[in-house]
Parts: C-alpha cells; structure tokens; sequence
C-alpha cells in the first residue's frame, strides 16, 4: 500500500518486524512473537523460539529464575524494567545485552508485555570466565550500585558481594572497582 506521494505506508506490523533492536512479544514468560533482529542476534529460527520459555535465552537456568524474580519486583512497582546482562545466542556463545521491557498489566507483570533486546557484543566484550552470580555482580556493579544494594538486589550479604567482586578483580586484572567497571565495559 503506498500513499499518494509513492512512499509505502508504514504499519505497526512492518515497524514491529524491521526494528533495528529485537523484539519479544511474551504471555508467562513465554515468547509469542518476536522480530527479524531477535532471531538475527540470537542465531536462532522463529521456529526454535515461538512458544519457548524465555529461559532458553539465558545462560543458565538459575540466572533465568532470579532475573524472573527481579523483573517482577520491578514491573509491580513501576510496569518496566531494565538491565544489562549476558545472555546466551543458540550456538551457545555468551554475549553482553541490554534489555528492557513492559508489562501490558502492572498487577500480572508476566502475564503480558513487550520487551526489547540490544547486542552489546560491538562495545563490550566477555573476556574472562564468569560464574553466574559474577556475571550478575558484574551487570550490577556497571550499573553503579554499592555492594549493600547489590546484596539487597540479590538476596546475599554485602560481604558476599564483595568475595564475589575480589574474585571479578582478578579475573580482569583490576586493582579497583573503578577499573572493573572501565575492564568490564571496554571491547
């Protein structure tokens, strides 16, 4: 369909398939439909995908659980959410990504919502082996919370967050937290 000016008429479906960042439409955590990018970054078939558990998505089924339980916390609260966090592409490979989202229904956060998904892989890069609690400590730190808030994100002592934040130290070669975070987000 064009308009009288010979420009095609652009409509949410198009817009929703051609979005240069991926897109997930859920109901319980479920994927519903998803765009082109989703699949493009993820390396997977719409095939693999619709009908799934978001869980297929993360790097273990831990990180899936306790990001699920965040995620409601924050959708009760404010109806979105947002983070960075590493996820997983279906060959298997562990990648940086931000994604944020929406409930359609604040009072069920996942019974319904919309949510987006930007490949961080350009500008950041995983250079060393992480545990899942130090891949979280890592997405948490960058965002610039102390290890008490942390600790309170995550269920655990601020203690804990900082065993854990030693154990990133060294795997990066940083001296201080600062230099983490610059490590943890240089390429």
């Amino acid at each position: 369909m064009t308009h009288r000016d010979g420009l095609a008429t652009l409509d949410y479906r198009t817009a929703f398939d051609l979005a240069p960042i991926g897109l997930v439409l859920s109901r319980n955590r479920l994927m519903v439909d998803c765009n082109e990018r989703l699949l493009a970054m993820f390396g997977a078939s719409r095939e693999r995908l619709i009908g799934c558990s978001f869980e297929v998505l993360y790097p273990t089924h831990d990180e899936f659980e306790r990001t699920g339980e965040r995620i409601v916390a924050s959708l009760d609260a404010h109806g979105f959410y947002a983070d960075e966090r590493v996820m997983k592409r279906a060959c298997g490979e562990l990648f940086w990504c931000h994604v944020s989202g929406r409930a359609l229904d604040r009072r069920e956060p996942h019974a319904a919502g919309i949510w987006s998904f930007e490949d961080l892989s350009s500008r950041r890069r995983l250079r060393a082996e992480l545990t899942a609690r130090e891949r979280e400590i890592a997405a948490l730190l960058i965002q610039g919370l102390t290890s008490k808030l942390i600790g309170k994100r995550l269920e655990i002592s601020p203690r804990t967050v900082d065993v854990y934040r030693g154990r990133l130290m060294k795997k990066y070669g940083a001296a201080t937290t600062p230099d983490l975070v610059h490590k943890l987000l240089s390429a």
